[in-house]
């Protein structure tokens, strides 16, 4: 096996996928998970959910996320029900509620989704399961209630006849 090496800062990451490598950093912050709080499996929470750090979710959460400048996983015992706002989200669990992620969702093999889903970037593992709508923002494209930039007109182009 090929010697894996990752920086300290990522070591907390328990997802190879989700590993940060210096020199190869995308949108998404180290803070995102070098920072995280455990709700355990024995836990109900029931209510608002907001600061600065990322959660790991292994128990159930029924009400509102806020994170956005963080990252959010609903591990493998997880049950979630709720509208999460964050930079990345994780779906290792059952998840059902609306989500919008400023970077990336991360549904895996293991995770089930139901809702709505407004993201940048979005990954799917074969056996995950999905239901819901999917809106995918690009960067550039401003968020829903932000006014947005003039452009160019659009060059019209005629189109030619195929034989």
């Amino acid at each position: 096996m090929p010697d894996q090496r990752v920086d300290d800062s990522s070591s907390s990451v328990q997802d190879q996928f989700l590993q940060v490598r210096p020199g190869n950093t995308a949108k998404s912050s180290v803070s995102a998970v070098s920072s995280q709080s455990m709700i355990g499996k024995s836990l109900i929470i029931k209510g608002e959910i907001t600061g600065s750090e990322s959660v790991h979710i292994e128990g159930t959460v029924d009400g509102v996320i806020t994170l956005p400048t963080d990252r959010v996983t609903v591990g493998p015992g997880g049950r979630v029900s709720a509208d999460i706002t964050a930079q990345d989200i994780v779906v290792r669990g059952d998840l059902t509620g609306s989500c919008d992620a400023s970077d990336h969702l991360y549904i895996r093999r293991e995770g089930s989704f139901c809702g709505d889903i407004v993201t940048a970037r979005l990954s799917v593992e074969d056996g995950a399961s999905i239901t819901g709508t999917i809106d995918i923002r690009r960067e550039s494209e401003p968020a829903l209630g932000e006014p947005e930039q003039e452009t160019a007109e659009p060059e019209l182009v005629e189109p030619s006849p195929v034989n």
